[in-house]
């Protein structure tokens, strides 16, 4: 299937390893322009020759802090001056920490509001009159499954990221018909990030992390933790043309975990 990407532009936020990466490499198979960033000026670098290394797409690695207004207006700037033009947005930030209600701080939660809720918004407030003056676009909003069935111990994701699909169905109500808007809500996949919350888990439980993946992979019906790459899959096909009527939805890519209808 052709889903139509040859030449688009796309910005791809937290692309320097884990699912960023993957969705990056994967859009860049696609035929598309790519522009990344991270806060790590040398992983991010690392990423970037990888990705040339891998695709024949042109990547743009910018260091940039999704977090903060003015690293994000000087990332979109730079992708406008060096491309023309932002056709699709995948916004994508390292997940809060884990922990209990008691357990975090105001201060945790306001830093989790600008890394979760504030940094979808500072990218779509920057991208969207570039991809109205170019035409239209599409922007892809990375959630998780715990938008429809909250995890143990994330409370601060499990909050926040619930406000972003809130922003998502509001903007794809809004923005219609030049700006198709979606997000995808992974379930348990192979990163870095989950291997945190592995241990994590083990820690408070008293059990090693390999019983707790066990644990996790008993209650998914295709009995593993995904792949980067499928979750990449999902995301480009909804950032693409080939998703030309599809908008508003929140694509669950979890192998069956949410049993709810």
């Amino acid at each position: 299937m052709d889903l139509g990407l040859q030449d688009k532009v796309a910005l791809v936020t937290a692309a320097s390893r884990g699912l960023g990466f993957a969705i990056a490499r994967e859009l860049a198979q696609e035929g598309a322009h790519v522009a990344i960033c991270a806060r790590g000026a040398g992983p991010l670098e690392a990423a970037a020759a990888a990705l040339r290394e891998s695709t024949s797409a042109e990547i743009l690695a910018v260091p940039a802090d999704v977090s903060r207004q003015e690293d994000v207006e000087r990332l979109v700037g730079a992708v406008r001056d060096r491309f023309g033009r932002i056709d699709i947005l995948v916004t994508n930030a390292g997940g809060p920490p884990p922990g209990r209600f008691l357990e975090l701080t105001p201060a945790a939660w306001e830093a989790a509001v600008q890394l979760t809720l504030m940094s979808v918004v500072r990218l779509c407030h920057a991208v969207v009159p570039v991809m109205r003056a170019g035409g239209g676009g599409s922007i892809v909003a990375m959630t998780s499954v715990s938008v429809k069935q909250p995890l143990p111990n994330l409370i601060l994701s499990n909050s926040l990221r619930m406000a972003v699909v809130g922003l998502v169905k509001t903007l794809a109500d809004e923005l219609a018909p030049e700006i198709r808007v979606n997000a995808v809500c992974p379930g348990w996949t192979r990163t870095e990030r989950v291997v945190q919350l592995m241990e994590d888990r083990a820690a408070r439980n008293g059990t090693t992390v390999a019983e707790e993946e066990a644990r996790i992979t008993a209650a998914i019906p295709l009995g593993r933790m995904a792949a980067p790459e499928e979750i990449a899959r999902a995301v480009a096909f909804l950032a693409s043309p080939a998703a030309s009527y599809i908008t508003g939805i929140s694509l669950l890519v979890d192998g069956g975990l949410y049993r709810g209808v």
